[in-house]
């Protein structure tokens, strides 16, 4: 049985990111393909993004194929199945297959809870109160547990987020827990941490649920920060993101070797994806991925997308209900907004528009996003509003909830983390 200890030298490996416009999280991505050629040495390992980060997906196959690789596996290098896993990724992978059709390419799963990825965050937390192993049983009864999960409008994902929260305050033995989210759905950050230091707990463990540092990272911190300056009576800890933690590498082997060793071939995410592309539901489109390597510019590059259904902005890339970018807020209530990515802006379906750092995108839709429902809900992210510890996330909001929140909530003094 072939396994990654056991690839010929035909074979390669390429794990999908997204990418970002914060350089630590295109650092970070790297250090998976780093971490698979440390422990299997002599693979042939390459990482690529599908945009604002270098290199995109085709030129790290084209790295493989100039190594001589024919038999490629690729995984999705993404905590959840959103919307880039489902649909983004393998449209650039069989774009790419199709110009290069004596390439056989299958495509594996995404990260999801699968038990080392549970380990994975359990160390994080159990680090950040200085443990190296779980306590005996109520030990930690005294403390509360925060995950801050990603957040969508999809029920599904936050969901998700919900059932880790569940098996690791029940593993671990804490007193309490709660779920928050960074992104457009509620309770937010801030709100939630508000809530969870009125129940009594002197100590509270704050753990994000991500892969790597960004944008929202520092969002996440910073709200702990300014309620723990609020509640100098509670100890504050903030738990590490995944990164390239053993487990996480783990686990990434795991969905290659099961890529590898799978029975159905073209099956899984890819079976999924061209079926919904026989039905007519998605386009196989020409994403930031297929760009070539001089036109990538790392912090500031030019690009324009036609979103017809090219960009998935149809039902491809789900902004009926979501648009998850890791780290980047993008919620569609009558906005579109990129909150990592300094280019907050709106659109209104058939028009174009200037995000105001060099790349101006055109926006042809034609078609309606229904907003998401639970945008103005009272603890949602609308409680960011006037803080000044983001503003990179205001363009997802109707003008009526800024102009509501803004009457109803004094401004608070200090520059937000995005404009340091």
């Amino acid at each position: 049985m072939l396994d990654l200890a056991t690839l010929p030298d035909n074979a390669g490996v390429i794990i999908c990111g997204h990418g970002s416009r914060a350089k630590i999280a295109e650092e970070e991505f790297a250090l998976l393909a780093a971490g698979l050629r440390a422990r299997y040495p002599g693979i042939k390992a390459e990482y690529g993004f599908l945009e604002y980060s270098a290199p995109n997906i085709h030129m790290a196959l084209d790295k493989l194929v100039a190594q001589g690789v024919e038999q490629i596996y690729a995984v999705p290098g993404m905590l959840f199945a959103a919307t880039h896993a489902q649909n983004d990724i393998p449209s650039v992978l069989t774009t790419y297959q199709e110009k290069h059709p004596h390439l056989s390419i299958e495509y594996g799963k995404e990260l999801g809870l699968h038990e080392e990825m549970i380990l994975a965050f359990q160390q994080r937390i159990l680090e950040a109160v200085g443990l190296t192993e779980i306590p005996e049983v109520g030990a930690l009864y005294d403390t509360m547990l925060v995950v801050v999960g990603r957040g969508t409008s999809v029920v599904e994902a936050n969901a998700e987020a919900a059932k880790l929260t569940r098996i690791v305050t029940e593993n671990l033995g804490f007193g309490w827990a709660e779920t928050v989210y960074s992104g457009v759905t509620f309770p937010s950050v801030g709100r939630g941490l508000e809530m969870a230091a009125k129940l009594g707990f002197k100590k509270i463990v704050v753990a994000p649920y991500f892969l790597f540092g960004g944008r929202l990272i520092e969002r996440i911190y910073a709200y702990v920060d300014k309620v723990a300056a609020e509640q100098p009576d509670i100890e504050f800890f903030k738990a590490d993101y995944l990164r390239d933690q053993s487990h996480v590498i783990d686990t990434f082997a795991l969905r290659i070797n099961e890529t590898i060793n799978s029975e159905e071939k073209g099956g899984g995410l890819m079976a999924d994806f061209k079926a919904r592309l026989a039905r007519g539901e998605i386009d196989v489109h020409h994403h930031h991925a297929e760009f070539q390597a001089d036109s990538v510019d790392d912090e500031a590059h030019s690009h324009d997308h036609k979103h017809g259904q090219s960009h998935e902005h149809g039902q491809s890339h789900g902004h009926g209900q979501t648009h998850e970018h890791s780290d980047h807020d993008h919620s569609h209530g009558q906005t579109h907004a990129h909150a990592d990515h300094d280019h907050t802006h709106s659109h209104d379906h058939g028009h174009s528009h200037d995000h105001g750092h060099g790349h101006p995108h055109s926006h042809e839709h034609g078609h309606h996003h229904a907003p998401y429902k639970h945008i103005g809900h009272p603890h949602g992210p609308r409680t960011m509003i006037n803080d000044n510890v983001c503003c990179c996330f205001m363009g997802q909001f109707p003008q009526h909830i800024i102009d509501e929140e803004k009457a109803n909530k004094p401004e608070l003094p200090g520059t937000p983390t995005c404009k340091k």
